[in-house]
């Protein structure tokens, strides 16, 4: 009773000034949901794209007869409305006005009166079949085409000012022209022009390019300016919302999962990519699907994890991949990714047209409660996830990595669900059913993917854990002070490096970030020798916001993780709803046995959880909300 006792004056006291503090002290409770709620991306957007299909070598013929294929197939109607013309566009920024002009030879539906461009009867024109509209663009002066593929077609043209065809400089400018004057409802914003123009640079040292003092190091977080790079990306958002009033429209982060965009993309953008482009290999899938299989807490209704592209339809992805092709599109819908084709339909047989349109996997995607899969159980040869659906079922996924033959175990705990109870499965694939208890043995065929919805009785049966809502749990502040590259993603060769080099090393900030079921380092949850299979894992100095639907209570066995090595400061742990203190334990050290905190948050609209030392440390200590779950 002592280490749960109420502090409830304190709590009043601390909200009344929370407002002043909370500008200093970042664990101070705001009371509020804090990631990005400003655009159109309630779900992962659907669409298509012309970069995986086309590169540079875009044309309004070639957007507008994938866009026609797109309504004719019927993926129009199943949620495929983003049509997104990527790099390869622009002619140049007019000067000295700055007002970028559009390449009439490709796109001869912009050609205007007295020299000026406009995308307004191109965007009609979709507008007028139903579909949206999605423009390319740079947060750097130049673009990914200039810095890193400049001997491709359609490169921007001029003077070195004219082919500065990026944001920087011009964000407020270039957001009104696409948004307000041209009807844009998408714009992807990538970061080649802030990565690779140092002033070494051969093509700037000629004076191709103007340098640009590299802020993004894609290799090295710590090489990087985080702050910086976050504030180019914000002005955008602000310029967004500034020329959309009614937030019609998606803003896609696309900085490969560099800069710690880990911590920061779901606060400002409305998708954020997790990693370097996808290619049409086994290989890089893996590597891109691993970039977000273990960010569930970092994606929610509003702001999604962005593993790039659908590469269905060729390479290891064609006719003759069935197995392959149907795991991508299948994982991509378990990790709520944004459904963005990347291939020329104009090419797709109707096995693959078929494929992009199944309405079960769709449906797992576009699942109104937004909960990104858990890994229930994680290996390099098999793994199983697990995402709690809006019905209160439970889709799971049992994947084979590997080319050889595998067997897999699904277990009842793995989904959650009591053993003595009968699972029903429904085979998303099939369409049959299959019914056990317990536990159920499947043979998994090379790059298999078996998907399935689940029907069974929760082991929690008053409420759910919170591990089961990734989409309702925000790691408002995670913890981490430092930075670290994520060790456990699957290293691929990259196309276009090939074995140049001395290999792909760990990359993307995220390593130590918050996770369900879990350490922030991938290991089991373990208080005092005490371990569990269900909770929040995060550092101490962390502030987690979490959605409240209706429940009455929160309850948690709190403590500092037995994998923390500092160990040199207590933790206390609080909760606070929409604002104040509703309960909080005694200061607690490494080796303490857990702590129950049962907490009334009846009424409460956001409860936050909040683990602090009693000052910094420049690596925190693992601590766990074991068990953590919201109760009716």
């Amino acid at each position: 009773m002592r280490r749960t006792s109420l502090r409830l004056c304190a709590g009043a006291l601390l909200a009344a000034s929370a407002p002043a503090l909370a500008q200093t002290d970042p664990l101070v409770p705001t009371g509020r949901w804090s990631a990005y709620q400003d655009g159109a991306t309630t779900l992962p957007p659907m669409g298509w794209s012309s970069w995986n299909a086309f590169y540079e070598d875009v044309s309004e013929e070639k957007v507008l007869a994938s866009a026609k294929i797109i309504v004719d197939s019927g993926l129009a109607a199943k949620g495929y409305r983003y049509i997104d013309v990527d790099d390869g566009w622009w002619l140049k920024r007019r000067q000295p006005d700055g007002r970028m002009l559009i390449r009439t030879a490709t796109f001869p539906s912009a050609a205007g009166t007295g020299g000026e461009t406009s995308f307004k009867p191109f965007t009609d024109r979709l507008h007028a079949m139903g579909l949206k509209a999605g423009i390319y663009s740079d947060i750097g002066r130049n673009t990914c085409g200039q810095v890193f593929t400049s001997i491709m077609p359609n490169m921007p043209e001029g003077s070195v000012l004219e082919r500065e065809v990026g944001l920087y400089g011009h964000v407020d400018q270039d957001i009104a022209l696409y948004f307000r004057d041209w009807g844009f409802d998408l714009i992807k914003v990538d970061g080649c022009g802030v990565r690779g123009l140092p002033a070494s640079e051969p093509r700037v040292r000629s004076g191709q390019y103007r340098a640009f003092p590299p802020l993004v190091d894609v290799e090295s977080v710590g090489h990087s300016d985080i702050a910086a790079v976050r504030g180019l990306y914000e002005a955008v958002d602000t310029a967004l919302k500034r020329y959309n009033p009614d937030k019609d429209f998606v803003y896609s982060i696309c900085l490969w999962g560099a800069a710690d965009v880990r911590a920061w993309g779901k606060d400002v953008g409305s998708i954020s990519r997790t990693s370097e482009d996808i290619s049409p290999s086994w290989s890089r899938m893996l590597h891109n699907f691993d970039s977000v299989s273990r960010r569930a807490l970092y994606a929610h209704p509003g702001s999604w994890n962005d593993p790039d592209m659908l590469f269905i339809g060729t390479g290891d992805f064609d006719p003759q991949h069935q197995a392959e092709a149907q795991s991508h599109f299948a994982l991509w819908a378990m990790e709520n990714a944004p459904l963005f084709i990347g291939y020329d339909l104009r090419k797709a047989p109707k096995a693959m047209l078929d494929l992009l349109g199944n309405a079960r996997i769709i449906a797992l995607d576009q699942d109104p409660a937004g909960n990104q899969a858990v890994l229930a159980y994680d290996s390099d040869d098999v793994q199983i996830l697990v995402k709690t659906l809006a019905s209160g079922d439970k889709a799971v996924a049992i994947f084979n990595r590997t080319a050889a033959a595998a067997e897999a175990v699904l277990t009842a705990d793995h989904l959650k669900f009591t053993g003595d109870a009968d699972i029903a499965l429904d085979d998303l694939w099939q369409g049959t059913g299959i019914r056990f208890r317990g536990e159920r043995k499947f043979a998994l065929a090379p790059h298999q993917t078996l998907l399935f919805t689940a029907h069974g009785t929760r082991t929690l049966a008053t409420g759910m854990y919170l591990s089961e809502q990734p989409g309702s749990v925000n790691p408002a502040v995670d913890g981490v002070t430092v930075p670290e590259h994520e060790p456990l993603i699957h290293r691929g060769i990259l196309p276009w490096r090939g074995t140049r080099g001395d290999g792909d090393h760990p990359r993307y900030g995220g390593w130590g970030g918050a996770q369900p079921d879990g350490t922030p380092y991938g290991e089991t949850l373990q208080v005092a020798g005490r371990r569990f299979t269900t909770g929040i894992g995060a550092l101490a100095n962390s502030r987690i916001e979490v959605r409240n639907h209706g429940f009455a209570t929160f309850s948690a066995l709190v403590g500092v993780d037995d994998s923390a090595r500092d160990r040199s400061q207590p933790v206390r742990f609080a909760v606070y709803a929409d604002g104040r203190l509703r309960g909080q334990s005694a200061p607690m050290r490494f080796g303490d046995p857990v702590v129950p905190l049962r907490v009334d948050v009846r009424g409460a609209k956001i409860i936050e959880l909040v683990a602090r030392t009693p000052s910094a440390m420049r690596f925190p200590d693992p601590v766990s909300w074991s068990e953590a779950a919201l109760l009716r």
